[in-house]
């Protein structure tokens, strides 16, 4: 059975035990998201979030070293939300796991807007970075639990296969006449499981 799994981010935007850090946090995320919906994100200054988070310049900078740490830090965490709600579980050992995993990686890129805009491009290295990253760590965290029998690290291989979900989901974003995620999951899983053995 697949064992729940508990990602660890980057310490700017794990749990934060303080409900005031964690308040403060939400209004820049929900400001952002907002600004994001009228406007494109280069065009969105550190002020426009501060104000409309009714947060002051310095408090977002307490928070975050500017937008783009903002944008990779509400992109993954809204990613890690919409895979817990989805109960998705991977322990390393489980290609049903796996196949969860991929499938909530396409529907969540499928539902995101900005993924596949023009006028949100210049974000989506950003977006796509807090992504992987989320992968990589439910990879990593399974793979140390059950680790490969081949000579390659699980931080290796965990880079490797999260970045190679990540192309297929997003070539899969972008092919016209798509087929359903859980079918484009299944042909992911088939592809790379050769590789966690």
């Amino acid at each position: 059975m697949c064992g729940i799994l508990k990602i660890e981010m980057s310490e700017s935007c794990q749990e934060i035990l303080d409900p005031r850090i964690r308040r403060t946090r939400q209004l820049l995320h929900e400001a952002l998201a907002k600004l994001l919906e009228k406007k494109e994100f280069e065009k969105i200054s550190v002020q426009d979030i501060a104000e409309a988070s009714t947060v002051n310049r310095a408090t977002f900078y307490d928070h975050y070293a500017d937008k783009f740490a903002l944008l990779q830090c509400m992109v993954g965490a809204r990613f890690q939300e919409f895979l817990s709600v989805r109960h998705v579980q991977f322990d390393g050992a489980c290609s049903a796991a796996l196949k969860t995993l991929v499938w909530g990686l396409c529907d969540y890129l499928a539902s995101t807007p900005g993924m596949a805009c023009e006028r949100q491009r210049p974000m989506q290295p950003h977006m796509e970075a807090a992504v992987i990253t989320v992968v990589r760590w439910m990879l990593l965290e399974g793979l140390q639990k059950h680790p490969s029998s081949r000579q390659v690290s699980a931080e290796m291989l965990a880079t490797t296969v999260s970045w190679a979900i990540y192309g297929a989901a997003k070539e899969w974003l972008q092919t016209p006449n798509r087929s359903g995620s859980e079918e484009m999951a299944e042909t992911v899983v088939g592809l790379i499981s050769p590789m966690m053995v």
